[in-house]
């Protein structure tokens, strides 16, 4: 098998998927530096904001909604939209739509409304 390379692509994907998005939010160790009980804001921290979904109706609603409280708390956050249900797995998340802040699932299974996501971010310490 190694002639073909099937092994080294596999390989290459568990190094892109390790849980390290783009906007260096908190992995690993740097989640326990974090405040135990869920996840903190820091002013010096870029915060991750992730929706998961399948492509559907309500997960885009989700991401709009996401989009939309971000924007009215006067962040400048980048939330992404992830459809790979490879990398949605990874999270363990069994319900669509899920958010996700700094690696962490805050909701899964059901449409937040701004007013819903401004209201966690606001109780997680935003």
């Amino acid at each position: 098998m190694a002639l073909f390379h099937f092994g080294k692509k596999n390989e290459e994907e568990k190094k892109t998927v390790s849980g390290v998005c783009r906007c260096d939010c908190a992995t690993g160790e740097e989640k326990s530096a974090l405040s135990g009980s869920g996840f903190q804001a820091k002013a010096d921290r870029n915060v991750c904001m992730k929706v998961l979904g399948a492509g559907c109706k309500s997960c885009h609603e989700q991401y709009e909604n996401v989009k939309q409280a971000v924007k009215d708390m006067g962040f400048s956050i980048e939330v992404t939209y992830i459809t790979d249900m490879k990398k949605i797995m990874e999270y363990g998340v069994m319900s669509m739509p899920a958010l996700v802040v700094n690696e962490q699932v805050v909701a899964a299974g059901k449409v937040l409304k701004p007013n819903d996501v401004i209201a966690l971010l606001r109780k997680s310490g935003f």
